[in-house]
């Protein structure tokens, strides 16, 4: 597909010039019919009948989980679906059975849902170890060394920063992860849409991420459990659909991805979310990877040029995907926001992007305007982006 074919199935780019698909990304039309095909052709609940709408229903359920599974490399008895990176996140930390003297290991570079979950248990006596990025935003694997000790049962880390764009050294963390018996959950909500992802070159245990980052509906996550772990851990939700057995006294639960997805899932938006998964396939994640590389080396090297701007983290293309935070002297972030939306129609994400212990160590107490790029942008909205800033600081 070129980028002209791809533009034409979302119409809402051709509207407004959107560089904020880090928060939530446009939806392309095949993804839209999907949702629409399900309310309007086979409208059932699945798992709870034997007529035909249920089992079609359930069908194409079963599908996105394939399609899923295929996408990062795993198994569809692997795949939990859940609401939100955030709901798989939490999941994990509230289903796992942590003990007193226990240690978790994060960083500072977290998105709040993959930090307060983790603080929360210090409640129940859990140990846990902040790991501080370098000025630039960075981790490198060996920061990470002294802190996973014996005791550590778990590290928590994005594979990419949603703030600065970096790229954390997942497989090298896993290394030492493994090497001291700890389990790793790796936060894949800025990576999973952008860049090539398998779970078994990462060597994670778990994987989170949401559907409406990657052109799915909003409402819809998924948790990549590594097999031999699922009956390890215990479901956020228990109730219908996830029951094998109930009598007066007890309850027993499905085996496997079932016994997490109690009530009627979102499934609209699950089959949604496998026609974003076909759609990304269809374009070449690859593709996908190289067009946004191309992007943000043009937007990098216009923003260096021009005055009081400050671009926050790494300067370089290198080891980053297409999310660029700057700052400008003299104007807090959410004025140079409004001005881009009404200068041009230009959508950008201003303030502390849900990770203020990062923005404190950065000594950022406004935060920064952040720029986020994908497949759907062109050189021309960068270019038009770039210029408007240019021509409004100069007025001011």
């Amino acid at each position: 597909m070129t980028i002209q074919e791809i533009r034409k199935d979302f119409p809402l780019a051709g509207r407004v010039i959107y560089l904020d698909s880090a928060a939530t990304s446009l939806t392309p039309i095949p993804v839209i019919a999907g949702v629409a095909e399900y309310y309007q052709e086979y409208n059932a609940n699945i798992g709870r009948g034997v007529h035909r709408l249920s089992q079609i229903a359930g069908a194409k359920y079963l599908s996105s989980r394939r399609k899923v599974a295929t996408f990062i490399g795993g198994k569809e008895e692997e795949i939990i679906f859940t609401q939100s990176a955030t709901y798989a996140i939490n999941t994990v930390a509230q289903g796992i059975s942590f003990r007193t003297g226990d240690r978790v290991v994060i960083s500072s570079l977290e998105h709040h849902s993959n930090f307060l979950p983790w603080l929360r248990l210090r409640n129940q006596g859990v140990e846990v170890i902040v790991v501080k990025a370098s000025a630039t935003g960075h981790l490198e694997s060996e920061d990470f060394r002294e802190a996973i000790d014996e005791r550590t049962r778990l590290v928590a880390i994005t594979h990419v920063s949603n703030v600065l764009g970096t790229i954390t050294p997942i497989a090298e963390i896993s290394k030492l992860c493994h090497e001291k018996g700890a389990l790793l959950l790796v936060d894949g909500a800025q990576s999973v849409p952008h860049m090539p992802v398998d779970v078994e070159q990462l060597g994670c245990d778990f994987l989170c991420f949401s559907g409406h980052k990657m052109l799915g509906p909003t409402g819809t996550g998924v948790l990549w459990v590594r097999e031999e772990l699922l009956s390890q851990l215990s479901p956020l939700v228990v109730g219908g659909g996830a029951i094998e057995d109930v009598s007066m006294d007890e309850y027993l639960l499905v085996p496997g991805y079932t016994g997490f997805e109690a009530g009627t899932p979102n499934i609209a938006g699950v089959i949604g979310l496998g026609r974003a998964v076909d759609y990304l396939n269809t374009v070449g994640m690859d593709w996908v990877e190289a067009h946004e590389a191309r992007l943000t080396e043009q937007l990098l090297r216009g923003l260096e040029h021009i005055k009081r701007v400050k671009i926050v983290g790494e300067e370089g293309t290198h080891g980053r995907i297409g999310v660029v935070p700057f700052t400008v002297g003299g104007m807090p972030p959410h004025d140079v926001a409004l001005l881009l939306d009404e200068a041009a129609k230009i959508m950008v994400r201003s303030g502390h992007q849900c990770a203020l212990p990062l923005m404190k160590g950065l000594g950022l107490s406004d935060g920064v305007v952040r720029v986020s790029l994908y497949l759907y942008n062109t050189q021309e909205e960068v270019e038009i982006l770039l210029t408007t800033l240019n021509k409004a600081l100069s007025r001011t």
